[in-house]
């Protein structure tokens, strides 16, 4: 697994790279047709017709793999088919064939490949890809695709590279560090998956050129400066300007600093130390 720099063509090729799929089992292996589902896109817009994201719309067609998040699947070993490229998400996803036959798609973790076997459920041992509650994983450890809640599936750490790692517990309560530095406590009866995700160098791969987010979905990005008045709050103006004010959406919504979170939301309670801003390297309360 690495990172494989284009040959300088052209402008787009000279600042490209790509991932060399060294991880995949196969370049040509065919998703399983069961666990796909049509995937509907929206362009960014609501029910009525209006956009309500910006900058979405166009894309390469591509299906939904249906992923086990809750990994409900107890004590039945399930063997590692194949680790596949998965278009709607940046890590890898490992197709599990258990012993009674059934397939299901799981969050590929790093290191995990073709012939491995996993376990989920009480009882299983601490090892890489296998899936457990809190109260039974060893202090220390590195986990992801953790839940939130007991049996409503892994919500936390599930992108390329990302791992959290469970400090302690104490009583009912488990309590883990996130990958942006905050420490929460979760129910110990909630499940996590060892190891950290897969494709940790997703984030070295530069795009090279615009065609390529174009393929993605995602359309071009105008400033506001460059806007008429009408258009955006930052607009107008005789020439270039600095803006005037600070950065806002084209409502007059402002971009940096502003809390995007409830301010009574019930799961505050469990968030014992909150993140870091990276911007002034200062807690967010």
């Amino acid at each position: 697994m690495g990172i494989r720099d284009y040959r300088p063509t052209s402008a787009g090729r000279r600042a490209g790279s790509v991932n060399d799929g060294a991880d995949l089992t196969t370049r040509k292996n065919k998703p399983e047709k069961s666990l796909l589902v049509r995937l509907k896109r929206t362009g960014g817009r609501n029910f009525q017709g209006k956009i309500t994201s910006r900058h979405r719309g166009g894309g390469h067609r591509k299906m939904y793999r249906i992923i086990d998040f809750k990994r409900n699947k107890d004590g039945v070993a399930g063997n590692v088919i194949s680790i596949e490229y998965d278009p709607n998400r940046s890590a890898r996803i490992a197709l599990l064939q258990y012993e009674d036959g059934e397939k299901r798609y799981i969050i590929a973790p790093d290191k995990l490949a073709a012939g491995d076997v996993v376990y989920s459920g009480p009882g299983s041992e601490p090892k890489n890809g296998n899936c457990m509650a809190l109260s039974e994983i060893p202090l220390g450890s590195t986990i992801h695709n953790v839940e939130l809640q007991p049996g409503r599936g892994g919500q936390l750490c599930r992108s390329a590279g990302l791992s959290a790692v469970i400090n302690a517990r104490e009583g009912s309560w488990a309590q883990i560090t996130l990958p942006s530095g905050e420490v929460r406590r979760i129910p110990s009866s909630c499940r996590a998956t060892m190891g950290s995700v897969s494709n940790s160098d997703h984030i070295k791969v530069e795009i090279g050129k615009a065609g390529r987010n174009r393929r993605k979905g995602r359309r071009p990005h105008v400033r506001g400066t460059a806007m008429n008045p009408v258009a955006h709050p930052m607009g107008g103006g005789e020439g270039r300007t600095a803006g005037g004010r600070h950065p806002c959406s084209p409502n007059g919504k402002l971009a940096k600093g502003g809390r995007t979170r409830k301010r009574r939301k019930p799961s505050s309670r469990a968030i014992i130390r909150r993140r870091k801003s990276r911007r002034y390297g200062q807690l967010i309360v």
